[in-house]
C-alpha cells in the first residue's frame, strides 16, 4: 500500500509555536525529507522526536526525489519540512509535491504560519488583495523587467530579501514605484528582535543608510493606486479615433468603426463617430 506525503509546517521563529499535530506527525513518519537536515535535527531534538532524515534542497532534489518517492510508493510515510514555516513557499519543497501528485501520492498538509502572511497580517497594510513575489531576481536586467512588470501593480505585494541584500532592493523598489509609497519592513518575524517598522520608501532607504540591515526581511509593499492606474491606462481621444480609422480602413463603416472603438474607452460612440467625419 503506497504511503503518504506529508507537508509539515514548522515554526519560523519560535519554537513554542510547534503545533501538537506537527510534533504528531514527525513521530508518527517513516523518515523526513528536510530541506536543511541540521536545522530540522535542531528542531527534533527540541521535542525529543528521533526519525531518519533525508536532505532535499534546490541541488539534489532530481536524485533524492526520486529517491522519497520511491520510498513512499513502498509504504513509508514521508514528513516533508523546510527550513522554517510552510515547505513548498518559495521553497524547493513544491517540486516533490508536484512530482507526488504525478504519481498518485497522497498529499497531506499539517499547516503552519508561513512569514509572507505573518508579514500581511501585521503590516498595517491592505490586505483583502496581495500577491506574493517572494525574492526578486538577481541579474539586473531580470530584475528591472520585473520591477516595470509590477508597476501598475494595485494589490498589496509581498517580498523577501536577506540582509545583506536590502539596501540594494530597497534602492531599486524606490526607482520603480516612487519614494511616498507605503512600505512595512517586517523582521525576525517572531523571534527575539522581532521589528516591524511601517514606513515609506524614501525613509527606508534613508533609514538604511545610516543603519545596518539585520535578519530576515519581508517587506510588504502597498500597490499603486487604482484609480492612477486607470486614468494611466485610458487611452485619449485622439487614440480611440485613430483606433477608429484603422477600424474603417479595415472595411467597417463609420458608424460601426466608432462603436467598436469606444468600447473599454471614456468615449461614447458619438464622440468617436463626430471626431471621425470630421
Amino acid at each position: 500500500m503506497t504511503g503518504k506525503l506529508y507537508v509539515v509546517g514548522t515554526p519560523i521563529g519560535n519554537l513554542s509555536d510547534f503545533s501538537p499535530r506537527a510534533a504528531e506527525c514527525l513521530r508518527n513518519c517513516d523518515f523526513i525529507a528536510a530541506e536543511d537536515t541540521r536545522v530540522t535535527l535542531k528542531l527534533l531534538n527540541r521535542f525529543d522526536i528521533k526519525k531518519p532524515l533525508i536532505s532535499y534542497f534546490e541541488h539534489n532534489r532530481k536524485f533524492h526525489g526520486e529517491l522519497i518517492c520511491q520510498k513512499i510508493e513502498a509504504g513509508e510515510n514521508c514528513a516533508l519540512c523546510s527550513d522554517a514555516g510552510m515547505p513548498c513557499i518559495s521553497d524547493p519543497g513544491e517540486q516533490i509535491v508536484r512530482e507526488a501528485h504525478a504519481r498518485g501520492i497522497r498529499v497531506v498538509p499539517i499547516p503552519a504560519a508561513s512569514a509572507c502572511v505573518t508579514a500581511l497580517a501585521a503590516s498595517g497594510q491592505p490586505t483583502a488583495r496581495f500577491v506574493f513575489e517572494g525574492f526578486l531576481p538577481v541579474p539586473k536586467r531580470d530584475r528591472r523587467e520585473r520591477l516595470t512588470f509590477l508597476q501598475n501593480e494595485t494589490r498589496t505585494m509581498i517580498f523577501y530579501e536577506a540582509p545583506h541584500k536590502l539596501r540594494g532592493t530597497l534602492d531599486d523598489l524606490a526607482a520603480a514605484f516612487g519614494a511616498d509609497r507605503p512600505v512595512s519592513l517586517c523582521r525576525e518575524l517572531t523571534k527575539l528582535h522581532e521589528e516591524i517598522k511601517k514606513t515609506t520608501l524614501g525613509e527606508a532607504v534613508a533609514y538604511y543608510k545610516e543603519n545596518d540591515p539585520r535578519g530576515e526581511y519581508v517587506l510588504v509593499l502597498a500597490g499603486a493606486d487604482p484609480a492612477a492606474v486607470a486614468d494611466a491606462a485610458a487611452p485619449t481621444l485622439e487614440q480611440a479615433v485613430a483606433a477608429a480609422r484603422a477600424l474603417q480602413a479595415g472595411g467597417l463603416p463609420p458608424a460601426a468603426a466608432a462603436k467598436q472603438a469606444a468600447a473599454g474607452t471614456p468615449f461614447s460612440k458619438g464622440e468617436i463617430y463626430k471626431e471621425l467625419i470630421k
